[in-house]
């Protein structure tokens, strides 16, 4: 019996590249914040004193975290949307108002693209450095934030325009996978699924 995996159509290419950026930022949490953290608990335990500068880079690499994981959010639709209202609309008025909240949120990633941009820029002109023992120049874990803010914006854009295309096309299903509400029950499906996925099953 074919597997429902095979029958699924591929990830878009902007999709897989998210979800890449998500594991970058899942990176992050674990090597710059958990182990290096640990290390450092367990140096002041033995040594007397930390070793690691680990509250500095565990703050930067967190930075870098949100900034990678928030293009998989959009991809997901794990961004929090306040839709008490939606659901007792008819089910063709659904979309103006799911393609509204999909431009609401593509303005703000892409301000926020724009003025972390301005902070980049603005470390790199002044050579801006850490004002701790590390002299870190703050140029480097800036443009990593940076990176993960600019694709957050990309696919806020990118998801709307896909899914306004796949509604112009007649996939209403296509439509609402990419930037339709979930309801209680599909919340519940895929929670499910993604667990599955997380322990290397496919669905």
């Amino acid at each position: 019996m074919e597997s429902r995996s095979s029958l699924l159509p591929p990830e878009p290419l902007a999709q897989r590249i998210s979800r890449l950026f998500a594991w970058a930022a899942g990176a992050c949490i674990l090597f710059g914040c958990g182990l290096l953290v640990s290390l450092d608990v367990i140096t002041r335990a033995i040594f007397r004193r930390g070793v690691i500068e680990s509250f500095e880079i565990s703050g930067y690499a967190f930075a870098a975290a949100v900034g990678l994981g928030m293009a998989f959010a959009v991809a997901s639709k794990s961004h929090i949307r306040v839709d008490i209202a939606l659901g007792l609309l008819p089910r063709k008025l659904r979309a103006p108002f799911d393609l509204i909240a999909s431009a609401a949120l593509a303005a703000v990633a892409l301000a926020l693209a724009w003025f972390c941009w301005g902070v980049l820029d603005q470390s790199i002109a002044m050579n801006a450095k850490s004002v701790s023992t590390m002299q870190t120049p703050m140029a480097l874990p800036q443009s990593v934030w940076f990176a993960g803010l600019f694709w957050f914006a990309a696919m806020s854009v990118i998801v709307p325009v896909q899914a306004l295309l796949r509604l112009l096309a007649g996939d209403r299903a296509g439509f609402e996978a990419l930037v339709g509400s979930l309801r209680v029950d599909e919340e519940i499906e895929q929670a499910g699924v993604d667990s599955d996925l997380a322990g290397g099953k496919r669905p």
